[in-house]
């Protein structure tokens, strides 16, 4: 619960990191940051060495897993899209992917799944239609375009992990996701925000919060939940983020969802449930 509770605000931070800083320039300069930290704490804990096969194919999980997912959801923030709407959309990755697993990795989808893909995109449908009937601002076609390649991006890097990714070491390899994305997000800070930022109480606080609790803490509780054997379980706890940070939005930003959004964040979450539920023989 500690580690749901701490992934869900990644979605609060992104409104408030995005106040002061270019999306592009506050991620680029987060994950530089949380790559040196965990470098530190791999070289301190000897943690297992990477080959070059290994490092290449981080690379390339990183980008899709943090330049892509995480760009897009604090570009989609920076042009205003609400917090609980951004945290539904990218929840449903899972779904994607698990089309995407169906098509490329040759695995499986029951009746059930099906059926969860289509409650997924009917949820959000719903609160989308809910939100543009309240005349709440934010909702774009640049956010929601934003949103979209995010979760594209972040299926995309999970389908990589699965097919590549499988025996990279935990720590030294989020470490080059991170420097990877860092470079990358950096080159697009510069050419196109240059890296202007406003050095205010609420920058730094959101990047610390963003380093420390979101790529260090929150990380390092899931490895350790890994450690335990729970794999199963971690999986399952990213599903419950986005009804958690619908709430927290709506406390910090005043965003209010009225009886359809409501329902659709219900249907589109039993979607997600649905379609990532793996039968218990598998399990």
């Amino acid at each position: 619960m500690v580690f749901v509770l701490l992934w869900s605000t990644g979605f609060i931070v992104a409104r408030y990191g995005t106040r002061d800083a270019g999306p592009m320039t506050f991620l680029s300069l987060r994950l530089l940051v949380a790559s040196v930290v965990l470098l530190i704490i791999a070289r301190i804990t000897g943690a297992p060495r990477m080959t070059r096969e290994q490092v290449k194919w981080a690379a390339f999980t990183g980008i899709g897993l943090h330049a892509v997912y995480l760009g897009g959801v604090f570009v989609a923030a920076d042009l205003g899209l609400p917090s609980g709407l951004s945290a539904l959309i990218s929840g449903l990755h899972p779904v994607l992917t698990s089309v995407g697993a169906l098509l490329l990795l040759s695995e499986t989808m029951t009746r059930r799944q099906w059926f969860g893909v289509a409650c997924g995109v009917g949820g959000v449908v719903a609160v989308v239609i809910d939100r543009l009937e309240a005349g709440i601002s934010g909702i774009t076609a640049g956010a929601l375009v934003a949103m979209a390649i995010s979760v594209i991006g972040m299926s995309t890097g999970t389908l990589m992990q699965r097919a590549r990714g499988g025996a990279m070491p935990l720590l030294l390899g989020t470490a080059v996701q991170y420097l990877t994305s860092a470079a990358i997000l950096g080159v697009g800070a510069g050419a196109v925000e240059h890296f202007e930022v406003r050095f205010t109480a609420r920058f730094w606080w959101s990047l610390a919060w963003a380093v420390v609790v979101l790529s260090i803490a929150a990380v390092l509780i899931m490895l350790w939940l890994l450690q335990r054997r729970a794999a199963a379980r971690v999986s399952s706890l990213f599903f419950l983020t986005p009804a958690l940070s619908t709430i927290e939005g709506a406390w910090l930003f005043d965003e209010r969802l009225g009886v359809l959004a409501v329902l659709g964040l219900v249907v589109a979450l039993l979607g997600v449930a649905l379609t990532t539920r793996q039968p218990r023989s598998a399990t």
